[in-house]
């Protein structure tokens, strides 16, 4: 898994622009799956018909998102200098020195303005992308424009590293998933959703479409396990976190009690999770028509949205476990 993880993780899709990344995932399952298709918004929906379908045959969605944090041009000033605004969560603690790659290649470097206080950390409308380019004449990129973070994976043996863990590790996690289950009692749409960083947009118009009966999101969740970090429990290494609540939706109880349950006798290490911070896809299934029954399996990671955000590898194997032993297991709601 560490080699497809490293290509997912190297490719460049900031959201709106996830073809490249679609791509790759296209190619790993479409020889897995009964059907495939591509929506109007970008999703990626796969679809693995049950063993035996019967009138009470439950339709569940996985949803793991494609897309990362980013910037778009928005201004080229006289001498070239590149102003941004984010696409999604940019954290201005980790945008300074870091590097930027455009999708046409174009590279360039975060710099910032002269302040008077050296430990002040500058609002980003203080930063620039440096390209080389001495005008707006010889600037290689225009308004409009996108990039993405660019940092090359890190094996660290039983830590890895990457620019876009948050959410390629989940993308991972369906992938593996859906190459380990050979037979299953559910109709299973596995949908590899778009512009989750700037809104749920894909999960919410493919859950709208897919209109499941179940929803499973699968994403990552910053880990309380290092020094300063919020009074959190997750933690890297412990196993994946089975979702109770987060700021943008409270997980069914029984989705989740199925988790825990399936997680107990399958002896697979789990977490539970209260996330103090942020969302999923989760909550775009969760209100999709007159509602769904939904959880979410998170991958505990550190250093969310920096350049360099790090997981243990037995989290990630244990998640591809938890959900494959779910999907084999029958949910009575």
């Amino acid at each position: 898994m560490k080699q497809l993880l490293q290509t997912l993780t190297e490719t460049f899709g900031p959201s709106g622009y996830e073809d490249e990344v679609r791509k790759i995932v296209r190619s790993e399952v479409e020889s897995l799956a009964d059907e495939s298709r591509v929506d109007a918004l970008g999703n990626l929906i796969v679809r693995k018909r049950p063993t035996k379908a019967t009138q009470d045959t439950k339709k569940i969605m996985i949803a793991a998102h494609m897309d990362e944090i980013g910037v778009i041009v928005s201004h080229v000033d006289e001498k070239g200098f590149v102003r941004f605004s984010p696409i999604g969560g940019v954290f201005r603690r980790y945008v300074l020195g870091g590097r930027v790659r455009f999708l046409d290649g174009t590279q360039g470097i975060i710099g910032f303005d002269r302040l008077e206080n050296v430990n002040e950390l500058p609002t980003l409308d203080k930063v620039y992308i440096d390209v080389g380019a001495t005008s707006p004449k010889d600037c290689p990129v225009k308004i409009g424009d996108i990039a993405a973070f660019d940092r090359q994976y890190s094996d660290l043996g039983n830590r890895l590293v990457a620019k876009s863990m948050d959410d390629r590790v989940g993308v991972l996690v369906a992938i593996e998933t859906l190459r380990a289950i050979k037979s299953t009692p559910f109709d299973l749409y596995f949908v590899f959703t778009t512009q989750e960083e700037v809104g749920v947009r894909g999960a919410t118009t493919s859950a709208y479409g897919v209109d499941p009966d179940v929803g499973i999101a699968l994403d990552v969740t910053p880990s309380g396990d290092t020094p300063n970090a919020l009074r959190m429990e997750m933690a890297l290494g412990k196993g994946p976190c089975i979702k109770i609540q987060d700021v943008s939706m409270i997980a069914d109880s029984r989705v989740v009690q199925w988790m825990i349950q399936t997680a107990e006798k399958h002896k697979i290490p789990y977490q539970r999770e209260v996330l103090l911070i942020g969302g999923t896809d989760a909550r775009a299934i969760q209100l999709t028509r007159a509602g769904v029954p939904a959880g979410c399996i998170s991958i505990p990671v550190r250093y969310v949205h920096s350049p360099s955000e790090m997981v243990d590898y037995s989290d990630v194997q244990n998640s591809v476990k938890l959900l494959a032993a779910l999907l084999r297991t029958p949910i009575d709601l």
